[in-house]
């Protein structure tokens, strides 16, 4: 998603507020990936740790591409 989104920035497809979206999408998931770690949600074993932390960042992506793709065919 990110390379699709600096793709279409590039070309000057996108906005700059596309782009503020997405640097405070990634702050965003960071920060409530660090506050799972720190509240111990994710995990006793690092495996587990791990894929807790892709199924977060997958949800994330997920609802980005709906809604580009939305935006995309209006």
């Amino acid at each position: 998603m990110i390379g699709l989104r600096l793709a279409e920035i590039a070309r000057g497809d996108g906005t700059l507020a596309e782009a503020s979206l997405m640097t405070s999408e990634k702050i965003s998931a960071a920060i409530e990936l660090q506050a799972s770690l720190v509240a111990g949600g994710l995990s006793l074993t690092p495996l587990q740790g791990a894929e807790r932390a892709v199924r977060l960042y997958r949800r994330k992506v997920r609802a980005n591409r709906r809604r580009l793709n939305a935006a995309a065919r209006k």
